[in-house]
């Protein structure tokens, strides 16, 4: 483990050396994590772009580093794209409407920003030519049963085309389950309950979902980074649990409050059509989208 480690930091400080970056959405939880962590290589700048401007201050605040830039604006604002974008090498692409129950009742504003915000990015990817364009994606996008779901699947899809007919810029997507450390996740819901000394919020007993810890799905997304090239999906191999078994972490006491609109008892990460026309790696499926 140490071995591997070792070479794929290598691989990375090559990967990354005088390069210009810019993430968007990177004042999210994920987002955060993701630009301390590229800072530790050395790149000539990370360009954050996001539309929460309370967010990007307290990322400005805990990051002291000449090369950090804070960008404020919307992935549907063609102009501020294509400024953030002069002179970048690689695009990772976190910007999103991420919530379920928001996005099923705003459904006009997650299509702008999920599927037009992405049309955005790579109309503006092709415009100013980065080497590397990489899609962050969720495993909702697998057989999608919720509006997010398929914004995310479509997301993946524009990507994938890219991949393959757009000359002289590598693009992929990485699709993973959820991260026990993001902001508004049910952990957050639970925390907020016990402070109160309430009972859990379970939607269902049997409900199953695929978790993993911040520092692994930005590690997952380094590690995808070298492998960019025509429009592939990475999926992580990711431990699924039981929700009930998680809550029984925190309290005993729980309350059962019935799924939401869409939502499925268990998650996939990857369907079998797309196993069957992927490459299969120790810790991850490469599925070639058009095979």
């Amino acid at each position: 483990m140490k071995q591997k480690n070792k070479q794929l930091k290598k691989k990375l400080e090559s990967e990354l050396r005088n390069k210009t970056i810019l993430i968007t959405g990177g004042a999210g939880s994920i987002g955060t994590h993701l630009t301390k962590t590229i800072l530790k290589y050395p790149v000539k700048a990370v360009r954050v772009l996001d539309i929460d401007e309370h967010a990007l201050f307290k990322l400005g605040r805990t990051v002291s580093d000449e090369r950090l830039r804070l960008l404020l604006g919307s992935v549907l604002d063609k102009e501020r794209l294509e400024i953030a974008g002069t002179d970048v090498n690689t695009i990772i692409h976190a910007a999103a409407v991420k919530n379920i129950e928001i996005s099923e009742f705003n459904p006009i504003e997650t299509i702008d920003v999920n599927v037009n915000g992405t049309v955005n990015m790579i109309k503006m990817g092709i415009k100013n030519k980065p080497e590397k364009f990489l899609n962050i994606s969720t495993d909702k996008a697998a057989s999608p049963s919720t509006l997010y779901g398929t914004t995310k699947q479509l997301s993946e899809r524009l990507t994938s085309w890219a991949g393959a007919h757009v000359k002289g810029i590598k693009f992929a997507s990485v699709r993973f389950g959820n991260v026990f450390e993001t902001r508004g996740n049910v952990f957050e819901i639970w925390n907020d309950e016990v402070k109160k000394n309430l009972p859990l919020s379970v939607t269902d007993l049997s409900m199953k979902r695929y978790f993993f810890h911040i520092d692994e799905a930005v590690s997952f997304i380094l590690e995808c980074l070298p492998l960019v090239n025509e429009g592939e999906i990475f999926v992580p191999k990711m431990k699924l649990y039981n929700v009930k078994d998680l809550a029984s972490r925190i309290s005993k006491k729980h309350k059962i409050i019935g799924i939401r609109r869409g939502e499925k008892i268990e998650e996939v990460l990857i369907t079998e059509k797309e196993k069957k026309r992927s490459v299969e790696m120790k810790n991850m499926w490469i599925v070639n989208p058009f095979s």
